[in-house]
């Protein structure tokens, strides 16, 4: 097995080229960069005299434990990807954590972040998953997040909602590629509350296949400049906003107008009672008014007139008006 350790930092032709008057230990405090990437190194051993250790290089290994941190409470950037971890643990002493990488693991469960109050970059893409299993968020890290991070992947890793990352409203950077998202209500409702959100990538995912699902994300993500790649022209946004919104103010008057009673009337309505115009066809039952149907109509009404003259009592008994 191979561990990182001291002697293996001594033994490297990267790092210790002891200098006139400089011994190993007064290098290793003055060490603030270690890479060890692609060492086969499964494990970390005791690296406490590092302590100004600022950025660490580990991917590319076999390491399934984050362990022996603790020491480096100057660290910046963690480079653990390509690894086999499988749970987030000990990093609660790193406070001074801005980027930390943990793609392409076995990690099923975002958690113990409590402490990480600068975090401002998480790379989750590509966890090696058991088959039906998703990447899942513990909502104390998210929240411990909200007001820090900037920078988040999570593509590919059977995702299907994003409700639980609705707190992480900083967040301006997001990529969730080769997913399952599918519902585009859903997505409009986290995204309007991202207001620093400038680049976005859902490629891969069911909801690109939706009519005008980029039109509808534009509209909310009010600052977004790259949408899956490509630039997205102002002119084009300001068009859709302004539709949008005459879309909606038409729908608030209609809704306005059902609720107080005031039906928009129908074009025929106004004719109602009056009969169609001589030579006005119209539907009704599935039948056409025809020209010769409104004269032949309008003689039998003159006739039934004519008729109704004719017997009235009044004229017989000579009391009608002259």
């Amino acid at each position: 097995m191979v561990r990182l350790t001291l002697d293996l930092i001594a033994k490297s032709k990267n790092h210790f080229k002891k200098k006139r008057g400089l011994s190993f230990a007064e290098y290793l405090k003055t060490l603030t960069h270690l890479h060890f990437s692609s060492k086969n190194i499964e494990d970390i051993g005791d690296l406490s005299m590092c302590r100004n250790l600022t950025v660490l290089y580990l991917y590319g290994n076999q390491i399934t434990q984050i362990c022996n941190l603790d020491f480096a409470s100057n660290l910046t950037h963690l480079y653990m990807q390509n690894n086999n971890i499988t749970h987030i643990d000990n990093l609660f002493n790193l406070r001074k954590l801005s980027k930390l990488y943990l793609g392409t693991n076995r990690i099923a469960v975002v958690e113990g972040l409590e402490q990480l109050c600068e975090l401002k970059e998480l790379h989750l893409e590509n966890q090696r998953l058991a088959p039906g299993e998703k990447l899942l968020f513990d909502p104390r890290t998210l929240l411990s997040l909200a007001e820090s991070l900037c920078v988040l992947n999570i593509n590919n890793n059977n995702i299907d909602d994003i409700k639980d990352l609705t707190v992480l409203r900083e967040l301006q950077q997001f990529s969730a590629a080769d997913n399952k998202l599918h519902n585009i209500e859903e997505l409009e409702d986290v995204f309007s509350l991202w207001p620093q959100l400038l680049q976005m990538d859902l490629s891969g995912n069911p909801v690109c296949k939706k009519a005008k699902y980029r039109d509808r994300l534009i509209t909310v993500c009010t600052n977004l400049e790259i949408l899956n790649g490509r630039e997205i022209n102002e002119l084009n946004r300001q068009f859709l906003i302004n539709w949008k919104a005459c879309k909606e103010a038409k729908k608030k008057k209609n809704n306005q107008r059902m609720t107080t009673g005031q039906l928009v009337p129908h074009p025929l309505s106004s004719n109602m009672g009056q009969g169609p115009h001589p030579g006005h066809v119209y539907s009704h039952t599935m039948q056409r008014w025809k020209p010769e149907q409104s004269l032949r109509a309008h003689k039998l009404n003159i006739s039934g007139l004519l008729g109704r003259v004719a017997v009235s009592p009044s004229l017989i008994n000579g009391h009608g008006d002259a």
